[in-house]
C-alpha cells in the first residue's frame, strides 16, 4: 500500500501521481469517512474513502481489503482505483480512491421507493438480483465469500447495474472449525464484522464442530431479496426494536402474503432463506433459476402499493 499521498494545497490531495479536488462528505461511520473528489487530470468524479487506523491490526485490515479488490476485474464489483497509507501523527489512515456511483445504494433507493409508497416490480428486481448474483459468483469461484452483503453494500449506476462494495469483510470460503475455541473465535469474529440483521443462523451460535462455508452469503442475498420485495429487511424491525435477532433466524422465515410478485420468485426468496445452510442453493443454482424467470433491463414503472 506503497502509492504516494499528499495534501498539495486547501482542498486538493495528490494519490498514486495525479491531484484531486476535495469537494464534500458523502459518508461517515464508525471508523472511516468517504469524500467525493475531482480529478483535476480527467475531470471525473471518484469516492475517496479513509478508514482510521489505531493500530497495526487495523491496518492489516485495510490492507487486507486493497488486496481482496486487487483480486476482481467484473462489471459488477466496486473496482479500486489508487490506494496508500498516510501517517497521521502516531496513528495512520488507509486511503482508497473508488470510481463516484451517483446512484447511491439499493438501500438509499428502497427507502426512496417507500417514501413514494411504492414497491419495486419484479422485473427490475430481477434485473437488480442477476447483476449482485453475478458478482456475488465471481467471489464464489475464486474460493472467497463477501460475508457482510447488504443493502448498503450495493451500489446502483445509472443502468441500474449492481456493483458490490465494501470487501472488508471478505475471507476464505471454507472455514473448518474443529474446536470451541476456534468456534468462539469465528463467533466473534462474525459479531463484530458481519452485519446482524443480514448475519446468517449459523454466525450466531457456532457449533464446535462444522464447516462454515460461501452460504452465509446466500442468507445475506436472501435478506436483501426480501428488502427489495417488502421495503426492509426480514430482521430490521426486530433489531431496531431491540429484540434478539439471534433467536428470530433460527426459525423459518415467514414470507408476507401478496400478489406482487409470482409464485417463483417468492420460492426462490424461501429457499434462500433455510436455516439449514445445507439445504440452502449454491450462487450457480441462484442464477440458473434466474435465467429462468427472464430478467429484463429496468426502466419498469414501480408497483404502487
Amino acid at each position: 500500500m506503497g502509492q504516494a499521498l499528499c495534501v498539495c494545497s486547501r482542498g486538493t490531495v495528490s494519490l498514486g501521481g495525479a491531484r484531486y479536488l476535495l469537494l464534500h462528505r458523502l459518508a461517515e461511520g464508525g471508523f472511516s469517512y468517504v469524500d467525493l473528489v475531482e480529478g483535476l487530470r480527467d475531470g471525473r468524479f471518484y469516492a475517496l474513502k479513509r478508514i482510521l487506523c489505531h493500530d497495526k491490526e487495523d491496518r492489516q485490515a485495510a490492507l487486507h481489503e486493497v488486496e481482496m479488490h486487487g483480486l476482481f476485474d467484473h462489471p459488477n464489483i466496486l473496482r479500486l482505483v489508487a490506494h496508500c497509507m498516510v501517517e497521521k501523527g502516531t496513528k495512520h489512515e488507509a486511503w482508497l480512491l473508488l470510481p463516484y456511483v451517483k446512484g447511491g445504494t439499493l438501500w438509499s433507493e428502497v427507502q426512496a421507493l417507500r417514501e413514494k409508497g411504492t414497491f419495486m416490480p419484479e422485473q427490475r428486481i430481477l434485473f437488480i438480483l442477476h447483476g449482485i448474483c453475478c458478482g456475488l459468483q465471481a467471489i464464489h469461484s475464486k474460493g472467497y465469500a463477501h460475508r457482510d452483503l447488504k443493502p448498503t453494500n450495493v451500489l446502483l449506476d445509472d443502468d441500474d447495474q449492481p456493483l458490490l462494495m465494501d470487501l472488508g469483510s471478505m475471507n476464505q470460503a471454507r472455514i473448518e472449525v474443529n474446536s470451541s475455541q476456534k468456534a468462539m473465535a469465528v463467533q466473534d469474529w462474525a459479531a463484530q464484522r458481519c452485519t446482524i440483521s443480514y448475519r446468517a443462523p449459523e454466525l450466531f451460535t457456532v457449533p464446535s464442530q462444522c464447516v462454515i462455508d460461501e452460504r452465509t452469503d446466500i442468507w445475506s442475498l436472501g435478506c436483501m431479496l426480501y428488502c427489495m420485495m417488502f421495503g426492509e429487511g426480514p430482521y430490521d424491525a426486530i433489531f431496531q426494536k431491540g429484540d434478539s435477532v439471534a433467536l428470530a433466524v433460527q426459525n423459518p422465515i415467514t414470507v408476507p402474503s401478496t400478489t406482487r410478485y409470482s409464485a417463483a420468485l417468492q420460492h426462490l426468496l424461501s429457499s434462500m432463506m433455510t436455516v439449514n445452510p445445507q439445504e440452502r442453493p449454491s450462487i450457480n443454482d441462484i442464477l440458473h433459476q434466474l435465467e429462468g424467470l427472464q430478467p429484463v433491463p429496468a426502466g419498469q414503472d414501480t408497483t404502487q402499493m
